[in-house]
């Protein structure tokens, strides 16, 4: 009877972990799924903003499409600014107000969720998760920082964030919509993208060092710089 029982026990255990496992892996495979979906959301996206600002680029003539308000999710700045806006005035922003609500979006679900937004939609978060991925199948493994260095890089981005909340936390609401209404302001949507389309040397080397830094340390950009 007591090796039976323990044969049951054994079975039973085992079970459970197959169970836990399976469940585990269905997780991540839905992960991955909705992660790689975001990332083709957001080349959709992507595709129809260039072929927007061409139209207007070259004076028409081309392909006109609508401009898509999804592509103001790459613009947390605008939105922190116009969440700040909107607490002071209760009004919706005029200028880039998809930024706003997107910002809220994610806030909420970072708050809600925690960490669902960078593991599960941010685009950037899975550019980084594979980096380190790969970095680990070409070198076996990834570094890890020594305790001494992992805790002040951390502070990094607690450094960056507090930089913005300080500077759009002192601005006014009419300041904050004089910037809006600046030319820059305007067209910060087409800055960022000529930001890629026009990049520098400079800003060239620091991306390539943000991707080996990848490749070396898991979730580098999330883990010490994205605010």
């Amino acid at each position: 009877m007591g090796a039976q029982s323990t044969a049951g026990v054994s079975l039973d255990g085992e079970k459970k972990t197959l169970h836990l496992r399976s469940t585990a892996e269905d997780s991540q495979r839905i992960r991955h799924l909705v992660q790689w979906l975001f990332v083709a959301l957001n080349g959709l996206l992507g595709v129809q903003f260039v072929l927007w600002v061409r139209y207007f680029e070259r004076g028409g003539g081309v392909l006109y499409v609508s401009r898509p308000a999804g592509a103001e999710g790459w613009l947390p700045i605008a939105g922190l600014m116009n969440f700040k806006y909107f607490l002071l005035t209760g009004r919706v922003p005029s200028i880039h107000p998809a930024a706003m609500f997107l910002f809220i979006t994610f806030l909420m679900m970072s708050l809600l969720l925690k960490k669902a937004f960078c593991s599960w939609l941010c685009p950037v978060g899975t550019l980084s998760e594979y980096l380190w991925k790969l970095g680990r199948r070409i070198f076996k493994r990834n570094l890890r920082l020594p305790r001494w260095a992992d805790i002040p890089m951390r502070g990094l981005k607690y450094l960056l964030l507090g930089l913005f909340v300080f500077v759009i936390g002192v601005m006014s609401a009419e300041a904050l919509e004089s910037f809006m209404s600046t030319p820059y302001g305007l067209i910060a949507d087409v800055k960022m993208l000529n930001f890629f389309r026009n990049m520098g040397q400079t800003a060239t080397v620091v991306l390539a060092l943000l991707s080996f830094g990848s490749l070396l340390i898991q979730n580098f950009w999330c883990r010490y710089l994205c605010p």
